[in-house]
């Protein structure tokens, strides 16, 4: 299979396309490994992950370098992708050594009397990951390094335009000690996905993606556990108690970073109208300077989308709303893969812009007169990861926080905004169960209760 530079076109690298007969014998070689993964200490699992942490900062200007190739993203941006991964396996390593159980007072039930009660954590077995190409290290860090830390082997199916980066981290892994086989990649279209989660050997499934493709997954998963980070659609209003000038760099980054390929990337904006055109002025101007460009050139702030069709797919979008009766007053236009920042203005909820998930460098900018309105339109989609609310009042921070449906609210910050360690996850069709490392390792674990008769 050729890797493709989105930005020239060129082949980056081949690897291996694997069938589903590969699969199942990767997954042989996990499961083998299974005991061996599950006896490691504590120790030693916290061991590896931090030798792997300190290998990817050693080598993070190689790897920046083959993420922006495969992926299109900007250096800056893959730059601080892989700053992160070397975050989220330290923190993983942290977890690594404090997972534990708990005493349970059985003696609070009538029949408990005489009896020692405790619970432990045990590897749920094999896992298998599916995750996209717009983070081709940090959300594969987010699956396969809770893996080791909860003691489980793992087979991965990266997104088959950008594996090179995970294929990087497997022999980092291996550098750093982990047991042969207990991260494999496997690389492929959906027949191998498939063969991945419909393997009865499997006992958990992460998966980064869409929900149609989710929900695929669903029908085959049965009674394993599933762990599902999807789509969003994420909103940002700015209160009429906030200056809205200050919120401008930031929503400009959220919304356009990585040309908004990115599952928390703002695509609505709703602002206050007392300070609705001067913050559309103000977003409007920066977005004109963003420059797009060779993703390899630290100037770079856009590059290129993963591929024609779906830059075709956004253009198509924009106008569309522009047909529907929205005003393009930034950006709108294609050249191949390169799409220029836009912004919309009198867009209604509808529209395919406001409805789904754009999943491109579009923005809709919405004037709204009350704050319990402005909350309502957010939670009016299907989505719900995360959003965010610019406001000095802190009545309305908290009114925010109780009514929206969403995974996480940023207060005076963009729904952009995520760190390594924290739970993230959406409601409704943005997933189910949250990743870091703390939270994605209950999922890879399961609960063994330990019952003592005291009483001799």
């Amino acid at each position: 299979m050729q890797i493709i530079n989105p930005f020239t076109d060129d082949v980056i690298d081949t690897v291996p396309d694997c069938t589903p007969d590969d699969v199942r014998d990767v997954i042989g070689k996990a499961v083998a490994v299974k005991s061996k993964m599950a006896n490691l200490t504590a120790f030693r699992r916290g061991q590896i992950l931090n030798l792997a942490a300190a290998m990817i900062e050693t080598h993070a200007d190689d790897i920046a370098q083959t993420l922006a190739m495969e992926s299109g993203k900007p250096m800056r941006y893959a730059k601080g992708e892989v700053s992160r991964a070397v975050e989220t396996f330290a923190f993983a390593s942290d977890e690594a050594r404090r997972l534990h159980g708990e005493t349970v007072p059985l003696d609070a039930a009538k029949s408990g009397a005489g009896k020692i009660g405790y619970y432990i954590r045990e590897p749920v077995g094999v896992v298998a990951a599916i995750t996209p190409f717009n983070f081709p290290l940090n959300l594969v860090a987010h699956k396969v390094a809770p893996a080791i830390a909860a003691g489980c082997p793992i087979v991965l199916k990266p997104a088959p335009a950008t594996p090179l980066t995970a294929l990087k981290l497997m022999a980092i892994l291996q550098e750093a000690g982990l047991p042969d086989d207990a991260f494999q990649v496997v690389v492929g279209g959906a027949d191998v996905g498939h063969a991945l989660v419909s393997d009865p050997r499997i006992s958990m499934i992460s998966f980064t993606g869409s929900p149609p493709v989710a929900r695929q997954i669903s029908k085959v998963a049965g009674l394993r556990r599933v762990a599902f980070e999807l789509g969003g659609n994420a909103a940002t209003i700015i209160d009429e108690y906030t200056d809205p000038l200050a919120a401008v760099n930031s929503t400009i980054i959220g919304s356009f970073a990585y040309s908004g390929q990115v599952c928390i990337s703002v695509q609505r904006i709703y602002i206050h109208q007392t300070h609705f055109e001067a913050f559309k002025d103000a977003f409007v101007e920066k977005a004109n300077k963003l420059k797009l460009g060779d993703p390899l050139l630290e100037s770079t702030d856009i590059g290129p989308m993963i591929s024609e069709a779906a830059a075709a797919r956004v253009e198509s979008w924009v106008d569309e709303a522009a047909e529907q009766g929205a005003d393009v007053i930034a950006g709108g236009k294609r050249q191949g893969k390169m799409v220029q920042p836009t912004v919309l203005i009198n867009t209604y909820p509808a529209m395919k812009v406001m409805a789904e998930e754009v999943f491109g460098p579009v923005v809709c900018l919405i004037p709204f007169t009350r704050f319990e309105d402005a909350l309502e339109q957010v939670n009016d989609s299907p989505y719900g990861l995360q959003a965010g609310v610019f406001t000095d009042n802190l009545h309305r921070a908290m009114q925010a926080v109780r009514v929206l449906n969403v995974g996480g609210v940023m207060i005076n910050d963009v729904p952009t905004f995520r760190v390594d360690h924290m739970p993230y996850g959406g409601n409704k069709d943005s997933g189910v169960g949250r990743e870091g490392p703390r939270f994605a390792i209950e999922d890879m674990t399961t609960l063994k209760m330990v019952v003592i008769n005291a009483k001799t």
